[in-house]
């Protein structure tokens, strides 16, 4: 159900559909190594800008992203007919925001943060990989990210426990 495609995705297509665009992260999955890791950099900036927001506040934009990015990564999806198209990377952005969820702003934050949530994506402990292999659609594009973002946010809240970051 989750399956990966990595046929490549016409740039024009992306760039002129807009919930492609969105869910390709404004054009930065169309990067041709590592979109993932380009789509989770372009999640520190949104970041940055609501650090300062309240929790309930900050988690209820996320919410919307999440929301927001089972539809449009559907479309698109459905568009260039490429299920979990590792171009998709609007699912990195919102994990990466998971991750930094009620975690005060700081440069070190940011980096264990960025790093912890890659490791958990790419791993795939389970849960999250049977998410990625049971789960189809726009909810299956977000899922494994959703989780990995929320094992990230847990282990970096138990790093900050231990280490001033």
């Amino acid at each position: 159900m989750g399956e990966k495609s990595r046929q490549p995705v016409p740039v024009r297509s992306v760039l002129m559909h807009p919930p492609s665009w969105l869910a390709f992260g404004l054009g930065v999955g169309l990067v041709p190594f590592a979109p993932g890791t380009f789509g989770t950099l372009l999640g520190i900036p949104l970041y940055w800008l609501w650090a300062d927001l309240s929790v309930p506040a900050y988690g209820a934009l996320v919410l919307v992203l999440a929301l927001a990015g089972v539809w449009f990564c559907a479309a698109a999806a459905r568009r260039h007919k490429i299920g979990d198209h590792p171009g998709i990377v609007w699912d990195e952005i919102v994990g990466f925001l998971i991750t930094m969820w009620g975690v005060p702003f700081s440069w070190t934050g940011v980096a264990c943060g960025f790093l912890l949530f890659r490791l958990f994506d790419i791993a795939k402990p389970w849960p999250i990989a049977w998410a990625d292999r049971r789960v189809g659609g726009g909810l299956g594009i977000m899922l494994d990210d959703i989780l990995a973002g929320l094992f990230a946010w847990a282990a970096l809240l138990v790093l900050r426990a231990l280490v001033p970051l």
